[in-house]
């Protein structure tokens, strides 16, 4: 694939999976690259200039926010109900807005209000502002459109993903707040949905609060984390499933619906997530296994997102 870039020099650099390349002047104002890609790969992207500023593809209308860039390679087929936006597209916020001053600090927390039940949709500011979900669900589910909870990205996701007292908090506080604001969350119908640390956060809600979250869609849940490592935890090299693969050797998980995605082209990821598939599913839950053409980037889980979702959903 070439890349193009008219100005200075540059570099493309891509969400996961490949390294940055440099691009070369082919004379005037024009700098490119041809770039090996492997087959079934959708990919985020975008062009790093000399001062270091950030730019989406000029060429390339499919946008992901105002300075990145969306690549499929030619085998893959387009992506149902996510609609082709460019990176001047600026999305409509959902309407209800409801400032939740609690435990955790203080959050705005936004609410699109349809009918039951409720999709609670960690990094909420990704899917409100870079990736257009509440027309992908739209489109997806019609009449039988869900609410959606968008719960903001916490300033150090690190810390309160993997932090049981999130949970605590959403139970304690956030669960009342909505219902004074006219959502009311039935557990029983609950769908939390994450990716990467918010995947491996959703998950362990269901083993620690069973009775508030029983469906979880997790897209390349980082179950790499382990408390014992360096770097706090940050390490891809640990056993696979890290902390939580232990704590499922002893579980029974019955009553608990989870559909597992990670990408195609994050193998270091992969180990771990299969591993939290396969105990999951011995434990006794309901399991669902996908892989994304992908690597760990948001642009192959909006698709999972939307598909799980579903899934998860398609027994009431």
């Amino acid at each position: 694939m070439k890349f193009e870039w008219r100005g200075g020099p540059a570099t493309v650099v891509f969400e996961s999976s490949l390294d940055p390349v440099e691009l070369q002047h082919q004379g005037g104002d024009l700098w490119s690259a041809e770039v090996e890609l492997p087959e079934r790969f959708r990919v985020t992207y975008h062009f790093v200039d000399a001062d270091g500023d950030e730019h989406a593809d000029p060429s390339n209308p499919s946008a992901a926010g105002p300075n990145r860039s969306i690549f499929s390679t030619p085998d893959l087929e387009p992506q149902p109900h996510w609609p082709v936006v460019g990176p001047d597209d600026l999305f409509d916020l959902p309407s209800l807005r409801i400032r939740w001053n609690g435990t955790l600090g203080r959050k705005t927390v936004r609410v699109h209000q349809a009918g039951e039940p409720v999709v609670l949709l960690l990094d909420g500011d990704d899917w409100m502002y870079v990736h257009p979900a509440v027309a992908a669900f739209e489109s997806a589910t019609g009449d039988k459109m869900p609410t959606l909870v968008f719960l903001p990205t916490p300033r150090d996701r690190d810390a309160e993903y993997s932090d049981p007292g999130l949970w605590q908090a959403i139970q304690d506080e956030l669960l009342p707040l909505l219902a004074d604001n006219g959502v009311t969350v039935d557990p029983s119908r609950l769908v939390v949905a994450g990716q990467s640390l918010g995947g491996l956060s959703a998950f362990n809600a269901a083993l620690d609060f069973p009775d508030l979250v029983s469906r979880v869609a997790c897209q390349s849940g980082s179950f790499w984390w382990a408390r014992e490592l360096p770097g706090h935890g940050i390490s891809l090299d640990g056993p696979a499933g890290g902390d939580t693969a232990e704590r499922l050797r002893d579980l029974d998980l019955a009553g608990l619906r989870v559909a597992f995605d990670v990408g195609e082209h994050e193998p270091k990821m992969r180990r771990h997530c299969e591993a939290v598939e396969e105990l999951t599913a011995k434990a006794g839950a309901a399991v669902r296994v996908n892989r994304s053409p992908a690597g760990h980037d948001r642009v192959g889980w909006r698709h999972a997102l939307v598909r799980d979702v579903a899934w998860l959903l398609n027994d009431l």
